[in-house]
Parts: C-alpha cells; sequence; structure tokens
C-alpha cells in the first residue's frame, strides 16, 4: 500500500517528554489532523464506559490500570477516568438535544482537550526488522516514518466451525485444561509448575497431545488454517450449524509471542472461551472489555495503561481524516513496543474481503493522546 506523506506546519509547545532515542510524547497546542469520520460516537461511549468500568472494579489491576509510565505527572488515573466520562456526557447530552455529535468537530475537541503527539520508538522498530525474516515486516518496520505510528488493523475472523471432528475440521478450541478448572488466575499462578495449560506448545497440542489425553474439552472444531487464524487475532466469530457464536482468548501456555516469527511457527497457544461478543483486555474471562469495531485499539497497555483516548489522523486513499479511539485491548507484538497500534475493524472470511473494505486506510497514522483540560 502506498503512503502518501503530508508535510504540515505544526505548533508545538516547548513541553516535550520522556525521551529514548526517536521515542517522545510531545505537547501540541494546535494539533494538525483531517475531517473527523469514521467512527460513531455511540460505539465510542460504549467503549468508553467499558473501560472505565473496568478501572473503578480493578484498581488493583497495576499491570494495567495505570497513568501510564510514559507520560508526565499531570496526566493521573483520575484524568483518564475523565476523559473517557467527558466522551459519554457529550454524546448524551447531543443526543437528548438533538444536535450533530459534537465530538466530530475539531473547534469542541481542541477546546475541551490537551493533544499530546506520539513519536514512535523507531530504535525499536529498527532492532526487529533487522532480526525478522519476513520481507513485508522488514519493509513496513524500516519505513515508519519519524512523525508517525505504525498502524496495524485487526479483525475478528469469522469462519466456519464444526460440533464435532471431521476430516474438515481437524482442530479444536480448547476450553482451560480439566485440571484448572475453578482456579482464578492467580491460584494458577502459583501451580504452573504441575499444571497442563503450561507443559504444550502450539505444535504439541496440534499434534494431539490435549485430545490424546483427555486433558481439556474441545468447544469447537475448526481447520488448522484457521486455528492459526484465530490464535493470532484472539476472537473466532464461528458459524456453527448456522449459528453465530463468539471465542475468545481465556489463558496462554505463557510462552511469549515472538515478534520475528510467522504465525504457523509461534509456540504460544491459548486456551478459549465462550462470550457474547468480540472482548479486550482483562485477565479472567468474566471480567473482560467488551469491544466495538472502528473505536478500540489493541496496544502496549503495560507501559501506556488502559483507557487512553487517542487521536488517529491517516490516509484514506487521498484523503486525510481522523478518528477517535481508546486503548482497550493488548497483545503478545505489543511488549516493550512503541511504534505500533493496532486498529479494531471488522469480522471478515479472510484477506479478500477484509482487504476490501480497508485497503484505502493508511499504514502510518499520526497520533495522539487526548486528555481532558482541567
Amino acid at each position: 500500500m502506498m503512503h502518501v506523506k503530508l508535510f504540515t506546519l505544526v505548533f508545538l509547545t516547548s513541553i516535550s517528554f520522556v525521551s529514548s532515542a526517536t521515542f517522545r510524547f510531545e505537547k501540541e497546542s494546535t494539533p494538525n489532523f483531517g475531517q473527523l469520520a469514521h467512527f460513531k460516537g455511540s460505539e465510542l461511549c460504549i467503549v468508553a464506559d467499558n473501560v472505565a468500568t473496568f478501572m473503578d472494579k480493578n484498581a488493583q489491576d497495576d499491570y494495567a490500570v495505570h497513568a501510564g509510565t510514559v507520560f508526565p505527572a499531570e496526566i493521573t488515573v483520575e484524568r483518564v477516568k475523565k476523559t473517557l466520562n467527558f466522551l459519554c456526557e457529550t454524546y448524551r447530552d447531543d443526543v437528548r438535544a438533538k444536535r450533530n455529535s459534537r465530538l466530530h468537530n475539531r473547534e469542541f475537541l481542541t477546546q475541551h482537550f490537551h493533544f499530546y503527539r506520539w513519536y514512535p520508538d523507531k530504535t525499536k522498530a529498527d532492532s526487529i526488522a533487522k532480526k525478522s525474516s519476513n520481507a513485508v515486516k522488514q519493509r513496513m518496520l524500516n519505513n515508519i516514518p519519524n512523525n508517525q505510528l505504525f498502524l496495524t488493523k485487526y479483525y475478528t475472523k469469522l469462519l466456519d466451525a464444526s460440533e464435532q471432528q471431521t476430516k474438515q475440521y481437524t482442530q479444536a478450541l480448547y476450553e482451560l485444561p480439566y485440571d484448572e478448572q475453578g482456579l482464578t488466575y492467580e491460584q494458577a499462578e502459583q501451580l504452573k509448575a504441575s499444571l497442563t495449560r503450561y507443559k504444550y506448545t502450539r505444535q504439541q497440542v496440534i499434534a494431539g497431545a490435549l485430545l490424546d489425553k483427555k486433558l481439556a474439552n474441545p468447544l469447537v472444531w475448526i481447520t488448522e488454517e484457521a486455528l492459526h487464524d484465530v490464535l493470532l487475532q484472539g476472537t473466532g466469530v464461528l458459524l456453527v450449524d448456522d449459528n453465530v457464536r463468539y471465542f475468545n482468548v481465556h489463558r496462554n501456555n505463557h510462552i511469549a509471542y515472538d515478534y520475528h516469527l510467522g504465525k504457523r511457527e509461534q509456540a504460544r497457544y491459548w486456551y478459549f472461551a465462550e462470550v457474547d461478543g468480540v472482548m479486550g483486555y482483562g485477565q479472567e474471562i468474566g471480567n473482560k472489555v467488551a469491544l466495538k469495531a472502528h473505536v478500540s485499539l489493541a496496544g502496549n497497555v503495560k507501559q501506556l495503561g488502559l483507557g487512553k483516548l487517542l487521536l488517529l489522523n491517516m490516509q484514506y486513499g487521498s484523503e486525510n481524516k481522523a478518528r477517535m479511539a481508546i486503548l482497550a485491548d493488548e497483545g503478545g507484538a505489543f511488549t516493550d513496543n512503541l511504534f505500533q497500534l493496532d486498529l479494531l475493524v471488522d469480522s471478515y472470511r479472510g484477506w479478500d474481503d477484509y482487504h476490501a473494505a480497508n485497503k484505502n486506510i493508511g499504514d502510518y497514522a499520526d497520533v495522539w493522546l487526548m486528555v481532558l483540560k482541567n
């Protein structure tokens, strides 16, 4: 995909924060972004509510519920939550007043929010590119501009599945192994030396380790190719006997995702649970953040903190447009990664319909952290 680089004049304040090589956040008094489009205020509000609720209920989750380790002290958890709450207050006020959404109004946003431009950690991206054997990944990482992030898109895989194992549907999405049923995440961590979940690689599970020893319950059956896709995307939207069912990653085997490898070579394996829709961050399956397409982002939750409101300005074909989205999900690829975000798009059968729907979205984006003014 061709990236058209725009050169625009941006007026900066003199404040710059947290620089490591090329990475930094820089406060901008007059951010330059295009027409606000391609998101719904109603769905942005839903995700904002879901994340704020999660943060209130899980304040002890110091992995994700914090102000971020890469921002100035003025950005606090309370300001993040006030930012999320303000989104919904604005949306609901506009609905009651029967007026156009102010969340799509540039002047309203610049009046009420501070903007911190995100400059990517190109040093880390270049380091990964040098080690990668994937030529496309090398090119995309090497081509990250100095002032934009690498914007990938992730989607839920719409797949056919079977209640029973067949010659076509040979691989299962497995529930947590029997020896871990009923254990909390913390309890399982204490017992990991003896638990099934920690013992097997993806390749061993595919070869039949769980099935042969009857160690876990198969929830549903899919093809091996589909399994790799669902493990990569984190959610399977499966058509089973004409019914659409959702399956979300629950807990993994604690083998790290290796950014240098392709999806089939990854040793990391996830166990699943059936859920009501597409889910994002959360350690327990009943306590995950419910997501909406086009307004949800996956990224480096550990360093950025959950719930950050981000403005993405990108190329749509020849047009320059912007959208707001919320950091509500993570993934193995984001460990020590401050050069990339992953935008949740829709459910697709495969690459062809995904590409047809998203081919006009650029691969890189101007990104600002947005925080409500005091």
